[in-house]
């Protein structure tokens, strides 16, 4: 099982980056999914989160400029990242809720993709 995140780089503040993260392996079906992040220097901070029906959570700070969604059928997790700045400066890891195909419940973790916005 792994979750495999893509989609950052470095953008301009004011522009816009969409992250990706793909879940594979045995999965039976996949519960919360969502999008931390971590800045040089300062703890790991949830960004976003979606859960299996649709329901959505963001951190007050990327509310109105960030949209979490999910396919899944594709078992994949997406964040719209819209006039981004400075301060999203990050690296981003997808995290999900997994129940896997032999009935554990366990949460796995991307491996993390660099968003760099320049002023």
């Amino acid at each position: 099982v792994q979750l495999q995140a893509s989609g950052g780089g470095l953008v301009q503040a004011g522009g816009s980056l969409r992250l990706s993260c793909a879940a594979s392996g045995s999965i039976f079906s996949i519960n919360a999914m969502g999008w931390y992040r971590q800045a040089p220097g300062k703890q790991r901070e949830l960004v976003a989160a979606i859960t299996s029906g649709g329901s959505t959570n963001y951190a007050d700070s990327v509310k109105g400029r960030f949209t979490i969604s999910r396919d899944n059928a594709k078992n994949t997790v997406y964040l719209q990242m819209n006039s981004l700045k400075p301060e999203d400066t990050a690296v981003y890891y997808c995290a999900a809720d997994l129940i896997l195909d032999y009935g554990l419940r366990a949460d796995y973790w991307g491996q993390g993709t660099l968003v760099t916005v320049s002023s």
